[in-house]
């Protein structure tokens, strides 16, 4: 399962021009999240932009999706809390 920040990156990330396929930095990926925010209007302009194009060109839109989402879990792994002895969690 996609967690809300790590989905929300994804959306900007399909919204912004980085070309699918390409493999961009961090600091590529985190400034056209950034501006895709900017230029849409919010993260929920760009959940706009991702239901419009999902409508209008779903065979392109899966592939977009799906390197969004490779790229935002690339740049931005999720690190889970490491557990202490006897099952305590590290605070």
């Amino acid at each position: 399962m996609t967690d809300p920040l790590t989905a929300a990156r994804a959306e900007a990330l399909f919204s912004s021009d980085l070309v699918t396929g390409s493999e961009p930095t961090h600091a590529e990926i985190a400034t056209a999240i950034r501006r895709a925010i900017l230029l849409n209007g919010g993260s929920l302009g760009c959940a706009g932009t991702l239901a419009l194009a999902y409508g209008e060109r779903p065979e392109t839109a899966v592939p977009r999706m799906r390197w969004a989402l490779r790229q935002v879990r690339a740049a931005y792994p999720r690190t889970l809390p490491q557990p202490l002895q006897r099952g305590r969690m590290a605070r």
